[in-house]
């Protein structure tokens, strides 16, 4: 049986504890400044009020159909229009979680991921995104493999210091309109042979969501996860 080759969102497990722990206080710092640092955490207040953010029980649920494929984007689905961020944030996880090298190019993988960018240069950080996908060659492996992988979401949440840092300063956030969410799901990698298995993930991401505008992802984030 062929050896899984590494997948998509695995990247970054390897970083030292050290260097997790100092992102995170970046991270961190970075929320309680907000105002000045509104590109990567800033997030909208409709009544300047922290107990009004968008409810996550109103969030989609993780079954609910995921939306068509875009053209010349293989199987990566067009963003969806959405204007709650959790929900986005979730639908965006299971995008960056799914792949499947059978019918699509890394090209292609590469062109439908940046149609889920915000367009807004200032907070689009296409690195963090494009990162997660493997290099040229490496994906060629997983094509000569069939290597696929599905989603399952199972939650996403506001990070306990992104929801401080907004309640310290919630007039700060108006800037950007840009959330941080963490969601959590599985994901179940399949490749020839009957080869398979399936893995716990976690992503904070950077979900911009401007009022009466659809979201769009700004970046993944630095691991807040509380």
């Amino acid at each position: 049986m062929p050896k899984r080759l590494p997948s998509l969102s695995a990247y970054g497990v390897t970083w030292s504890a050290n260097k997790r722990v100092a992102i995170v206080a970046l991270a961190i710092t970075a929320l309680l400044a907000i105002a000045a640092t509104a590109a990567w955490f800033t997030g909208r207040a409709e009544h300047h009020q922290n107990d009004n953010l968008p409810s996550q029980a109103s969030s989609s649920s993780p079954t609910e159909a995921a939306p068509k494929p875009a053209a010349g984007s293989g199987s990566v689905p067009k963003p969806p229009q959405i204007a709650e961020p959790v929900t986005f944030a979730k639908a965006a996880a299971a995008m960056l979680w799914s792949y499947d090298t059978r019918d699509t190019s890394r090209d292609q993988q590469l062109a439908g991921m940046r149609a889920w960018m915000t367009k807004e240069t200032k907070y689009n950080d296409w690195a963090s995104v494009s990162g997660q996908v493997p290099d040229p060659l490496l994906w060629s492996r997983m094509a000569d493999q069939n290597q696929h992988a599905t989603a399952t979401v199972t939650e996403g949440h506001y990070p306990g210091a992104f929801k401080q840092a907004l309640a310290e300063d919630p007039s700060a956030i108006t800037e950007a309109y840009i959330y941080v969410v963490t969601v959590n799901g599985k994901q179940q990698i399949e490749w020839k042979k009957g080869g398979g298995g399936a893995e716990e993930r976690a992503v904070t991401l950077a979900v911009q969501c401007r009022p009466n505008h659809d979201c769009a992802l700004a970046a993944i984030a630095p691991s807040v996860t509380q």
